[in-house]
This record gives structure tokens, C-alpha cells and sequence, in this order.
């Protein structure tokens, strides 16, 4: 197990649940802007939310974002390591930095305010900002090296990282690092891409980790609309067993389908997607993909001609009229939810 970082309220590593976080790509020093997407990142799931700190304009804003928000704000700092120490001077609740780009002189001054101030920092190093093509032992080596610079000013609330973009360099270095330290790992793809190829490459990476036990928090990075990174974190964690709420499965439709599986699975899942509770749902398209494979499912629908049944539990429920499917589709999930 590794150890347990205190992060405002929550925890990373040990026993806490594995969090999922993501960053702002607002301008920082837009404080109405930074707080909107804070807030929005928050409603869509993230644990913590990461701002850049380009400049000191931004750390002067950050000292009023933490006083406005609920979710932790970990503040990302490269190059100027007085930047680090403005911004855990604003109150934020973790820093990340690169420490190959700050110097030495920089992490140590860095590390003995974080210290004081019980200020926990992410050591993260990315292949791309070491210059040089490293193995993936070679960057989980860097990686504790960084931490070792921290330690030796006292500084132990540490979280690692060593992301690559490439999927088996981050799975390898993860692993390397995993077995050379028990400091929490924070696991992501970097420089994933666009959402539909890096949701995939992310799927991959992070994925393989956590079925391996490795990794304490998570982010997917995605080019766009940050709150999309949320969501596939989520879902990531759900495929894997470590977070609750509501599976949709569907079968991949054929010639013999019924019903408009993929709008109604796609409805379903929206529907469902802040639940608190587990919940399984099977959108099947036809008597051969019914019951039978939907059968593990809490609840589904079997596609027929003009009629379609609902079944709970593996038994059938009701059957209905297919125009009426989604409503009552939606009143047995209510059954099911009073049950």
C-alpha cells in the first residue's frame, strides 16, 4: 500500500479512493473565467483541479480561486521557482512541479516552504521536458531523484508522476516506478490527443495500471474542453471496478435489430450519469442479444418488432409498446432505485 497524502480534505494513496483530476486551460489572471471551468470540472466529478501559474498575475489570482471553491487547487509550476513559492504563499493545497526545470537552488527553496507550510508537492516528470529519448526505467529513476532533493529538506507529502505520451513507455516507467517507491503515483497519458484517439490511448494506459493496483489519482489529458477529460476518467474507473454509479452495455446491433439501440443506450446513459448508486443497464437489440447475454445486467430491454420486454434481474418485467420503451425504461429504473 502506498502512503497517504493529505490534500486540503481529501487524501491520495493508502486507502483513499483512487481521485480524478483534471486542469484548467482558462487564463488564470481571468478570475471569473479560471472559476467557471474550477466549478464546472468540479460538478463533473473531479476531486482536485489543477490551474497553471505562468506568471505572477496568475498566483495573485489563485489566492482568490481557493477562497472561492470547494474542490482542493493544486497549482502547476515550470521554470520559475518563485512562482512555487508564490503560490503556496496564496494558499494553494499542492503544487506540481517538473524539478528538472526549476534547478536545484529552486526545489530546494521550494521544498522547505512546501515543509513549513504542509503543502504537499507532485513531482512529475514527462519525457518530452528531459531532453533526450530515457527508457522507462531511466525516467522512474529521474522521478526519485526529484523526490530525493525534496526529501533531503525534510519534505515527505510527496506524489510521483512519469508520464510519456506513448502508451507502453507510460505503462513501463509506472510499473518501473512502482516497484521503486511506495510514494503515491499520480497515472496519466501525457499529450494524449484529441478526444476520440487520447480518450482510446488513455483507456490503454491508465487502465492496464490500475488492473495492476498502480496509480492514486488520475488524470486524462485531452486536447479541448477540459470536463471531457472528467468524464472519461470516470468511466475509466467504472470499467475497472473502482468507482460506483450506472453501466450502460448495448449489443453492437445487426441486420436483426429492432430498436434504435445506440439512441437509446446513449439516452440511458445520460439520464443515469450523476447516480449514487450502482446500477447496471442492458440495451439489447433483439431476442438473440436479450435476456440471455443482458442477463448480469440490474436491468434492460430485449428489442422486438413492434413490442419490446423489459426484464429485471434476469426476469422478465413488462413488455411495451417500442415507442414507449424510454419512458417506461425510466419508470423501472425507479422501481429498481425504491427497491
Amino acid at each position: 500500500m502506498t502512503k497517504k497524502i493529505r490534500v486540503k480534505d481529501m487524501y491520495i494513496g493508502g486507502d483513499a479512493p483512487v481521485s480524478v483530476q483534471s486542469m484548467t486551460n482558462t487564463p488564470t489572471r481571468d478570475f471569473e473565467a479560471t472559476l467557471k471551468q474550477v466549478e464546472a470540472l468540479a460538478e463533473a466529478g473531479a476531486d482536485l483541479v489543477r490551474v497553471s501559474v505562468p506568471d505572477f498575475e496568475s498566483a495573485d489570482t489563485l489566492g482568490k480561486l481557493v477562497k472561492s471553491v470547494s474542490v482542493p487547487i493544486i497549482a502547476d509550476i515550470h521554470y520559475d521557482y518563485k512562482l512555487a513559492l508564490a503560490a503556496i504563499e496564496a494558499g494553494a493545497h499542492k503544487i506540481r512541479v517538473n524539478p528538472s526545470n526549476l534547478g536545484k537552488k529552486g526545489v530546494k527553496e521550494v521544498a522547505r516552504l512546501a515543509s513549513e507550510r504542509g503543502v504537499p508537492v507532485r513531482v512529475g516528470v514527462n519525457a518530452g521536458s528531459v531532453g533526450g529519448v530515457r527508457s522507462a526505467r531511466a525516467l522512474a529513476e529521474l522521478a526519485l531523484d526529484g523526490a530525493k532533493v525534496f526529501e533531503d529538506e525534510g519534505m515527505t507529502d510527496i506524489v510521483l508522476a512519469v508520464k510519456c505520451s506513448d502508451v507502453r513507455r507510460t505503462v513501463e516507467a509506472y510499473r518501473a516506478l512502482r516497484a521503486m517507491t511506495d510514494y503515491p503515483l499520480h497515472i496519466g497519458l501525457t499529450e494524449a490527443g484529441t478526444a476520440e484517439s487520447g480518450t482510446v490511448k488513455s483507456a490503454v494506459a491508465i487502465g492496464s495500471l490500475l488492473l495492476d493496483g498502480i496509480g492514486d489519482t488520475v488524470r486524462v489529458s485531452l486536447a479541448g474542453d477540459p470536463v471531457k477529460e472528467v468524464g472519461v476518467a470516470i468511466a475509466i474507473l467504472r470499467s475497472v471496478g473502482l468507482r460506483g454509479g450506472a453501466e450502460i452495455v448495448a449489443c453492437p446491433t445487426c441486420a436483426r435489430t429492432e430498436i434504435p439501440v445506440e439512441e437509446l443506450a446513449l439516452k440511458t446513459e445520460k439520464a443515469l450519469r450523476n447516480i449514487d448508486f450502482n446500477l447496471k443497464v442492458a440495451v439489447m437489440g433483439c431476442a438473440v442479444n436479450g435476456i440471455g447475454e443482458g442477463r448480469d445486467a440490474d436491468l434492460g430491454v430485449c428489442g422486438g418488432r413492434d413490442k419490446s420486454l423489459l426484464f429485471m434481474r434476469g426476469e422478465p418485467y413488462k413488455t411495451v409498446d417500442n415507442s414507449d420503451i424510454e419512458a417506461e425504461l425510466r419508470k423501472m429504473i425507479e422501481v429498481y432505485r425504491g427497491k
